[in-house]
């Protein structure tokens, strides 16, 4: 006999086990979470290469539900993050809700809910939340020869612990947030890193320390005081907001503030104007690096300022025409994000896919419900991104509100996001982000679909705004359906 549920969770990362509280906090009580891995944590879990660490603050990159005193740095490592996942998982009980080992194969909606293909075997939702995420799998560049490189070959998402890489010519390709924190850390184990840069990023010092054992004691026995940094950390993140959204006062500020950065850690003319962006503050992620550029300035670093062309045997080719020979490949290319991998699995009503849906981009209603596709809440997909604070933020909110709408929806009802309504969303997010520099700060980034050169992935507005929009919302973001009496049974 099928299995059935009234909600079913695909992962679990930050967003599956906010989902998963916030369901327990309104009763919800018949929840199951499907889990590939064989344990929790999501982005942490997959990406352990060298130096991986958050560039949020940690006391505001932890659950509301479950703040942690404990952290050890400012800025916590991957290791320690992952360590709080799974502490989450045990403590609330939530773990014994997890499916391990259990991957999503396919879903479809039925006239009253999704039959689910799983790799150990069918199931069946009333609800169905996905809480994938977007910063597990990598997006890998198609380069003439690469597969045919005599050495190792290595994604910064699928780091390879057994890969001695210590005193070797090693290729960095990419600077972005996983390159620049992988080459110093490759520097320091006595590596020489050829690091191809196809366009600089704008970078700002990162500061941070390490937190005292009086520090963190005080956290755990006055629980006011730590809610109270929580807030202000909050309020510095919202702050940040104008200066990546495109606020011209704002954003001269803050690449003045990177200017000054560069050029007191790079005294080279030459190396300073190819580490120089060419497009405006914000349009791509801003990045936090105290070491980045002394790296790069060191006798361990050659920076090659273009794009990796192709490979032949062990020499790689840069645009430039210029050849650099190398025992390994480091490839810090970033992940497939405008492009959903879980999208082309899901298939809602009249036999559409999600990838189909989103086929000039990703779009929904709320950025968490999508038209055509009844009783599915999406958690980090269209719109509900951040470039300038916590997106566990974010990520609560979807929850808090999936929790809610769940909660109050009759046993048999079926919410169908309103078609209209999901337009509006798309059309709003379009208005709001023409003049940021997301959109027109002169750079490619991953936050804007290239198939529409719409803003996909962010969220163009506060956190503050964002939470205000979910709370206000009284369901009429659904077509009306009879209402039936809802069932108490779990």
């Amino acid at each position: 006999m099928t299995p059935e549920h009234e909600v079913v969770i695909v992962g679990a990362g930050f967003a599956g086990l906010a989902a998963a509280m916030e369901l327990e906090a309104a009763g919800v009580t018949d929840v199951v979470i499907l889990e590939r891995a064989r344990e929790v944590g999501g982005t942490w879990r997959e990406n352990t290469y060298p130096g991986v660490a958050c560039d949020v603050p940690a006391h505001l990159y932890a659950l509301a539900r479950h703040p942690w005193p404990h952290w050890t740095r400012e800025f916590a490592p991957g290791a320690e993050i992952q360590a709080y996942l799974r502490r989450v998982a045990a403590t609330t009980g939530i773990e014994r809700r997890i499916r391990f080992n259990t991957a999503l194969l396919e879903a479809r909606w039925d006239d009253d809910g999704w039959n689910l293909g799983t790799t150990v075997g069918p199931m069946r939702a009333r609800m169905l939340v996905l809480a994938c995420g977007r910063l597990t799998e990598p997006s890998l560049p198609e380069v003439h020869g690469l597969a045919a490189f005599p050495g190792p070959v290595v994604h910064s998402a699928r780091w390879d612990s057994q890969l001695d890489l210590d005193g070797k010519r090693i290729a960095v390709v990419g600077t972005g947030a996983s390159g620049v924190q992988l080459v110093p850390e490759l520097v320091r184990r006595g590596a020489e890193v050829t690091l191809f840069q196809r366009s600089a990023p704008w970078i700002l010092p990162r500061g941070g320390r390490t937190y005292t054992d009086a520090e963190r004691e005080r956290f755990a026995t006055h629980p006011e005081v730590l809610a109270a940094l929580r807030e202000d950390l909050f309020r510095e993140g919202e702050a940040r907001h104008a200066s990546r959204a495109g606020d011209a006062a704002a954003a001269a500020a803050a690449s003045d503030q990177a200017q000054a950065h560069l050029h007191a850690q790079v005294s080279d003319p030459t190396l300073r104007a190819w580490l120089t962006p060419d497009y405006a503050f914000g349009c791509k992620r801003v990045l936090l690096s105290d070491d980045f550029y002394p790296a790069v300035a060191s006798d361990a670093v050659t920076l090659e300022p273009s794009a990796l062309a192709r490979a032949d045997g062990g020499t790689l080719v840069a645009a430039s025409g210029r050849r650099h020979a190398v025992d390994a490949v480091v490839l810090a290319t970033g992940f497939s994000a405008t492009r959903q991998p879980y999208a082309e699995l899901v298939t809602g009503e009249d036999g559409i896919s999600l990838d189909e849906h989103w086929a000039s981009g990703m779009s929904s209603a709320l950025s968490t419900v999508v038209s055509g596709f009844p009783n599915l809440f999406i958690l980090n997909g269209p719109n509900a991104s951040l470039g300038h604070n916590s997106s566990i933020l974010m990520l609560e909110e979807q929850a808090a509100y999936a929790a809610r709408t769940i909660a109050a929806a009759p046993a048999t009802a079926t919410l169908r996001p309103d078609p209209a309504v999901e337009q509006e969303y798309t059309r709003m997010i379009v208005r709001r982000s023409r003049d940021t520099a997301w959109v027109s700060g002169g750079c490619r980034n991953w936050y804007v679909d290239e198939r529409s050169g719409r803003l996909t992935l962010l969220w163009p507005g506060t956190v503050t705004q964002f939470r205000d929009q979910l709370r206000r919302a009284d369901g009429s973001e659904f077509l009306t359906e009879p209402a039936t009496e809802r069932s108490t049974t779990p």
